[in-house]
């Protein structure tokens, strides 16, 4: 694939949203797509941290689903250690669900508003 296709630079603004999600937060897959430009590519962000080097030490654990779930199986060694890495930046999960209107974000912003929300320029 060639360096500079636009794939490519989609993953860097999927990469460079998930490093925003702010220590004791979390973001859906959704909502990273959204933030990197890319609306309705909720599965390519999962691809991308999928593939991603672990040097790149990435935040992953705070990307959930839009259910305010990991999407990983329950009970498997990495859920534990998602809700485990959450638990320790104060976000809490009830019987596996994470409440995203107080630990989402973006903050204060539905999904619905970003995807929808019109420029001021319009």
């Amino acid at each position: 694939m060639n360096r500079y296709s636009p794939l490519v630079n989609l993953e860097e603004k999927i990469i460079a949203a998930i490093r925003r999600i702010p220590h004791g937060r979390v973001s859906t897959y959704g909502a990273i797509a959204v933030v990197a430009g890319a609306p309705r590519r909720a599965r390519l962000v999962g691809t991308v941290l999928k593939h991603a080097p672990a040097s790149l030490k990435l935040p992953w654990y705070r990307v959930i689903n839009a259910q305010g779930r990991s999407s990983f199986p329950m009970g498997s060694d990495t859920y534990r250690a998602q809700l485990e890495r959450l638990r320790r930046e104060g976000v809490k999960a009830v019987e596996g669900r994470i409440d995203l209107k107080r630990f989402g974000w973006p903050e204060n912003c539905e999904l619905d508003e970003l995807l929808w929300k019109f420029d001021a320029t319009d």
